[in-house]
């Protein structure tokens, strides 16, 4: 990336030394360059901007990292959104979609978001579930009327008499739906994510992905929209596993966050790419210098007034030069994470098709893989996130994700013993045919998902004494250990920029930001 003249008043300025590139770093930058007299630096261990939001180019072809839709509660997170990137009219961005991304290479020049509407489904059984579950004919004759019995029983199980003791995530899942639907449609998607039983994670999982969301709730939602239809992207009253439409860059997220990169340069801040943060160096209760390594494998400081962090916490306190306490080390050593590969296929069609539209292509974003016998988890349609993501609309873009740990079996396979592995499992549950994929690239991520087990749940002890830093702030997913959506990550780093520039020293709020109260009511403002 560019840099920033180095003039006499820009080192008299107070400076924000800004680790990682993501959505919450980048955004912290922003906001200080525009709401502040603050001058941040940017260290960026990676080549690219977005963190897992960024797009990755393959031949004229694009994808995303585990899927990001631009959606939020917040009106303050939409509308910088939509001051970057303008919603494209609906009647062009409708066009784009009906020519399948024929005329992208005219209209893509100008950044826009299109509106998109959401389809997620769950596969099993070699059958599509709408997610999530509706009781719906499809859904009844899917399952058969055995299994709807059990089902049925199960929940009125628990809504008759709830549970009272939710210690765990199984807890909170059979809690919210009942054994039977947990075991049906929750418990083999889920473990394969994390790679342990239900039982053995933390409950606080389900609490802030899943939220608000029930039977019940799913019920009612359907009923709305039976009765009103509305043209609000906002969506402020529908629980997030809801949603019917979303915004989305053309070229993916990545298109946002190198935008949003540049603008930062412009505006007179650094970015520094290629550059391992791996020390830190405090006095009191003050962060004085961040260390590392640059590209080059040259030795680098960087001192500053305040410090944003959204490297992985376990890496954080190893980078701690002034040790902190022993039970604060241990903590932060024991954090566990669960890593990310993504094998991209370009295929001449798939297999799987629409009983009501047969000829065209499924309209799904991501497919929820819950067969238990293969090890996929989740399959990305590109095409359907955004036209222009594909080069050749005649071809089908797709992303099979898998979830594992970095250095087990499955993170050592080659690229093409991993591609070859997508191929032959979607083959061996009807999803595509072999002979049908005409390219491939593998993906891989590290620290993609914090884990809510291991010494997980020891964490406060090991945030109160970050916290205790005053000029430390720790931001996104990552940062903050919290499995946060990508607007969950800009408004934590929102948060602490209102701190800074209010002289505020509690920084609760910032944690507070991915809980239903805080959310919902907007109290960052």
């Amino acid at each position: 990336m560019g840099h920033a003249p180095n003039s006499t008043a820009n080192l008299m300025r107070q400076r924000a030394i800004i680790i990682g590139a993501g959505p919450a770093g980048l955004t912290a930058a922003y906001e200080l360059l525009t709401r502040s007299d603050i001058l941040p630096i940017v260290l960026e261990k990676s080549e690219y901007m977005g963190g897992l939001s960024r797009t990755v180019e393959y031949k004229g072809n694009r994808m995303d990292i585990g899927g990001h839709r631009f959606f939020s509660k917040s009106d303050r997170v939409t509308e910088w959104w939509l001051r970057h990137m303008p919603l494209e009219a609906e009647s062009s961005a409708a066009d784009s979609a009906e020519s399948g991304g024929k005329n992208s290479t005219g209209n893509v020049t100008q950044p826009a978001m299109l509106l998109r509407s959401r389809k997620s489904r769950i596969y099993f059984l070699r059958k599509f579930f709408e997610y999530p579950v509706t009781l719906s004919f499809q859904t009844i004759r899917n399952l058969g009327a055995a299994r709807v019995v059990k089902i049925g029983l199960s929940y009125l199980k628990v809504a008759v008499f709830p549970p009272t003791d939710v210690k765990n995530l199984e807890d909170f899942f059979v809690s919210r739906f009942g054994r039977e639907l947990y075991k049906t449609f929750f418990e083999s998607y889920t473990e394969k994510v994390w790679g342990v039983p239900c039982h053995q994670i933390s409950a606080d999982w389900g609490a802030q992905r899943i939220k608000g969301l029930s039977i019940k709730k799913a019920i009612l939602h359907v009923c709305h929209k039976m009765l009103k239809r509305t043209g609000d992207i906002r969506q402020r009253n529908t629980e997030t596993s809801l949603i019917e439409q979303f915004m989305y860059p053309k070229l993916g997220p990545g298109q946002m966050w190198e935008l949003v990169a540049k603008k930062i340069v412009e505006l007179g801040g650094e970015i520094i790419t290629g550059m391992e943060v791996d020390a830190l160096e405090v006095e009191g209760h003050r962060v004085l210098v961040v260390s590392g390594t640059d590209s080059q494998a040259a030795r680098r400081s960087f001192a500053g007034d305040y410090f944003f962090s959204t490297m992985p916490i376990k890496d954080l306190v190893g980078a701690f030069q002034q040790n902190p306490p022993q039970a604060v080390f241990e903590i932060g050593h024991s954090l566990q994470y669960r890593d990310f590969i993504t094998v991209g296929l370009l295929m001449s069609q798939l297999l799987v098709r629409d009983s009501n539209a047969p000829n065209s292509l499924i309209k799904d974003n991501w497919i929820y893989i819950q067969d238990p016998e293969v090890k996929a988890g989740r399959l990305q349609v590109f095409n359907n996130w955004s036209p222009y993501l594909v080069k050749d609309p005649s071809t089908v873009f797709i992303g099979v994700e898998y979830f594992c740990y970095q250095g087990d079996a499955l993170w050592n396979l080659t690229n093409e013993e991993m591609a070859a592995l997508a191929a032959h499992e979607l083959e061996s549950i009807g999803i595509i045919r072999k002979f049908d994929v005409l390219d491939s690239i593998v993906i891989h991520m590290e620290k993609a998902y914090p884990a809510y087990f291991g010494s997980y749940e020891r964490f406060p002890e090991l945030r109160r004494y970050v916290d205790g830093f005053e000029n430390l702030f720790l931001i996104g997913r990552n940062g903050m250990h919290s499995y946060n959506n990508m607007d969950h990550s800009m408004l934590a780093a929102m948060t602490a920029v209102d701190n800074i520039i209010a002289g505020r020293t509690d920084k609760s709020n910032i944690w507070t930001v991915n809980t239903d109260k805080t959310y919902n009511e907007e109290s960052h403002h």
